[in-house]
């Protein structure tokens, strides 16, 4: 190697770890927040170093102007946070239904800091997230994760122009699923709580004397916690097999 090569490999070297990196920062369960900047930015160096031999053919030459290096830098950084965005919002599904679930059970106010999201969230829903990152990573689902790094650029080839109509495409979809799904893992207790707050309105009318507030509160909260023992297997069995569709999406086949 002599040291005219040094320039285009510094070059090439930004332009993966501005993508990789972005990925890595958004990707769930590798980029949650409750694992260290450090960690997270070692790991995007180490893949960049890993996959710099297979993907550095793929870009093109050192532009001569630097506004050229800034374009080629901002379009890898696009595409490594509009791909990490999408995957980022897998997760959010799991806030939907854990809020809803909890409203339903009557632990709405229960409030707890959100580690996936930096913020308070219903205590339902921080659980159902650490228990989903969890069994992503019991059952190896991570590993579609470091896949879609690779296929990333199968799929979007550095120096093409920017797919802003794919992304705003594919984040429309995985935004809906994510809502339905889940509002499919909720659904149980949707049900529970209609049935539940009709017999409550019902009792109420035949039995004004009677303290309804006092009997409903730990009646709801007893029977949302044996539902929830029931269905929470089946619940992340299904919650696993949606992420491992939605990350395939990112992995060329």
């Amino acid at each position: 190697m002599t040291i005219s090569l040094l320039p285009q490999t510094a070059f090439l070297f930004m332009l993966m770890f501005a993508r990789l990196g972005t990925l890595v920062m958004l990707m769930p369960a590798i980029g949650e927040r409750t694992m260290p900047a450090r960690i997270r930015l070692s790991l995007a160096l180490a893949i960049t170093l890993v996959l710099y031999p297979a993907v550095s053919r793929a870009y093109p030459a050192m532009p001569a102007s630097f506004a050229g290096v800034l374009t080629a830098l901002a379009g890898e950084l696009m595409i490594g946070f509009g791909l990490g965005l999408i995957a980022r919002m897998i997760t959010t599904s799991l806030q939907t239904a854990g809020t809803t679930i909890a409203f339903q059970m009557g632990l709405g106010f229960a409030l707890s800091v959100d580690p996936s999201q930096g913020q308070q969230g219903a205590i339902i829903g921080n659980f159902l997230t650490i228990l989903a990152l969890t069994m992503i990573f019991v059952t190896d689902l991570h590993h579609l994760v470091l896949a879609a790094l690779y296929d990333s650029y199968t799929m979007f080839q550095p120096g093409e122009t920017w797919p802003v109509g794919d992304f705003s495409a594919a984040a429309l979809r995985t935004i809906t699923e994510t809502f339905v799904i889940g509002i499919q893992i909720a659904a149980p207790f949707i049900v529970f709580g209609l049935i539940f707050n009709l017999g409550l309105g019902i009792l109420s009318r035949l039995m004004p004397q009677l303290q309804i507030f006092f009997i409903a509160m730990p009646a709801s909260i007893m029977v949302g916690f044996i539902l929830l023992m029931f269905l929470i297997g089946a619940v992340m069995m299904w919650y696993l097999d949606h992420v491992e569709m939605l990350l395939g999406r990112f992995v060329v086949h």
